[in-house]
């Protein structure tokens, strides 16, 4: 696989933390920076399908009616709390 090097200027603290974690762990810094930059970048990813589904799913008519979403949250710290609310078409 090639790579490239990117760089960033990154507060002292952080860099600390991860120079820290890469001790502790038995890693270089540059591992730790690439595993988190790759994790940071999966999470994002998934965020955005999540996203676009959502809207797709609203744009389909595919909603729960919020009067619903509220009266369940606050049934949940009830005895008996309310079933998850069922969505509407």
């Amino acid at each position: 696989m090639s790579t490239r090097v990117l760089t960033a200027h990154i507060p002292e603290e952080l860099a600390e933390k991860v120079d820290r974690y890469a001790r502790s762990m038995e890693r270089s810094r540059a591992w730790i920076v690439k595993r988190a930059l790759s994790d940071w970048v999966d999470w994002e990813e998934e965020k955005n399908r999540l996203t676009l589904g959502a809207a797709e799913a609203a744009d389909r008519g595919d909603v729960v009616d919020d009067d619903a979403v509220a009266a369940w949250i606050e049934s949940l710290d009830t005895e008996n709390p309310l079933p998850l609310p069922a969505v509407k078409k």
